[in-house]
């Protein structure tokens, strides 16, 4: 007979568990308010959301207090886990939602917005992601990336447009693929090795110096074919641009910045040990995986006639630059990583909402898309303010000294080329002159061509509320100041990742 096992809470250390809890309360009690008085206004859930999102954001500050005293903890049967990746990914997740739930104050005929349901999902999705980053179990890695991937399809299809609906469908079609990849890679590696804790499957594996290659092959395979997916790695990429034009340009900006973050942790995670360890064929397909993502998704972004299209294509470019800090695994190369996807979150959802700006319902004659490049010729004559911030991102995506992201791309080369990847460091300098000419042209568009027919100044600023001025103003400040907070900023992040291990 089975003897009963007492288990103390204290034992559980349940403070691992209070930042993905507190997004899931949150939906909760949204959807309890829904039911117990619905038809509120939809500011309520706004400012309902910011406040659980304030509130996770301080269980993560508790995390972190306790990581500087403790080092990495474990909890819940030690599938939980704080270290040093999983806090400040949480951080850029929780930070990039901050920004992102204001735009939700804009007109109401954004009806996705008025639902209370919306928030509710953004908050499961949050939570979601949280999960996959704050731990190395791959089945708890695969709840959250089920729990966020399909309140995020369904996110998609709430902007009610036909482009939605289909960009949704396409989402979900190539997230189920991607979901059984991760499965079966999964399962591969629990044949393999009798345990789904990376940790666990890298001691294995190490003791058993890589018996069975060609089994730790496959496995690999199918677990970069799922993160592939996740984060836009060509071969992998075809479903981004679909669906970023589907979805609304504030989601999109998103989309870009926080479901990434999440499976580059993973891929962090997992793929590192056995760069470690030496396993060169691994080494090579990452190698081939960076440089064809970063060249061929700029080839593509040059040839687009729409600005959100193009920045769709420019997403999964810089996809591929930060891939590059997977495949070095250093502590300075995971550093510049970690830097460059806060620069990177600041610059990008500025200009996706300065797209959100100008959306119009019903497009007028001269107009073939939304975001057509023709649309934003002439701006500085019809909206200066609207055209110089725009201008701004476009500088920092491509990379322009002083503003944000060019210190982000310094550090990630000089960090290949300080582990002796000195070509790879020059195809991302020349990736990243080639991608400036596809920023710059919509700034020749804004600033040196004359305006079409048709164009009037309220297609720039259609839904400029303050709130979304508030937040544009704020990424705008943070891409110009980046330079200010850049020293700090890196000892905080270093910090972190050289107290993790990696």
């Amino acid at each position: 007979m089975l003897e009963p096992v007492n288990v103390s809470l204290e034992s559980l250390n349940l403070m691992t568990l209070a930042p993905m809890l507190i997004p899931i309360i949150g939906a909760l009690f949204i959807l309890i308010i829904d039911i117990v008085k619905p038809n509120l206004d939809k500011t309520l859930y706004v400012m309902l959301s910011l406040l659980f999102l304030l509130l996770d954001l301080g269980a993560i500050a508790e995390s972190a207090g306790i990581f500087a005293v403790n080092g990495t903890v474990m909890g819940v049967f030690d599938v939980m886990l704080i270290d040093g990746l999983a806090i400040l990914s949480q951080l850029i997740i929780v930070g990039a939602s901050l920004l992102f739930i204001p735009l939700a104050l804009t007109h109401s005929r954004f009806h996705e917005f008025s639902y209370p349901e919306f928030f509710a999902l953004f908050l499961f999705m949050i939570s979601g992601f949280q999960f996959m980053v704050a731990t190395d179990n791959l089945i708890l890695i695969f709840v959250g990336l089920e729990t966020a991937s399909l309140a995020l399809y369904t996110l998609i299809a709430m902007h009610n447009r036909d482009k939605s609906f289909e960009a949704a469908v396409k989402y979900f079609t190539m997230g189920a693929l991607a979901a059984g990849f991760f499965s079966f890679g999964s399962m591969v590696f629990y044949a393999l090795t009798g345990s789904v804790e990376i940790n666990q499957i890298a001691s294995v594996l190490a003791a058993s110096n890589y018996a069975d290659m060609g089994y730790v092959l496959v496995g690999t395979v199918f677990m970069l074919g799922s993160i592939g997916f996740k984060v836009s790695l060509v071969p992998f990429h075809t479903w981004t641009p679909d669906v970023y034009e589907g979805a609304s340009a504030a989601l999109a900006g998103y989309m870009s910045i926080v479901p990434k973050i999440a499976a580059f942790i993973v891929a962090m995670r997992f793929f590192e040990f056995l760069i470690h360890s030496g396993v060169v064929w691994l080494e090579v397909i990452l190698y081939i995986a960076v440089v064809v993502t970063m060249t061929a998704s700029n080839m593509w972004a040059l040839v687009q006639s729409d600005v959100k299209r193009m920045l769709a294509y420019s997403s999964i470019s810089h996809a591929g630059f930060v891939m590059a800090a997977i495949l070095i695994g250093t502590t300075q190369s995971n550093s510049a990583f970690f830097l460059y996807w806060i620069l990177f979150s600041f610059t990008n959802l500025g200009a996706f909402s300065m797209l959100w700006i100008s959306r119009q319902k019903h497009l007028p004659n001269h107009q073939r898309t939304d975001h057509s490049y023709d649309k934003f010729a002439g701006m500085i004559k019809k909206s200066p303010v609207a055209a110089v911030i725009m201008g701004l991102f476009m500088l920092s995506l491509a990379g322009v000294p002083p503003f944000a992201l060019f210190w982000g791309k310094l550090y990630m080369i000089s960090s290949a080329v300080t582990s002796g990847y000195t070509v790879l460091a020059l195809i991302m300098a020349l990736n990243s002159a080639i991608a400036a000419y596809y920023y710059l042209k919509l700034i020749v568009y804004m600033f040196m061509k004359e305006p079409v027919t048709g164009n009037h100044e309220h297609v720039y600023a259609i839904n400029a509320t303050l709130a979304l001025k508030t937040i544009i103003g704020f990424a705008a400040i943070g891409t110009v100041f980046a330079l200010v907070a850049l020293n700090p900023l890196l000892e905080f992040i270093t910090t972190f990742v050289y107290n993790s291990g990696y």
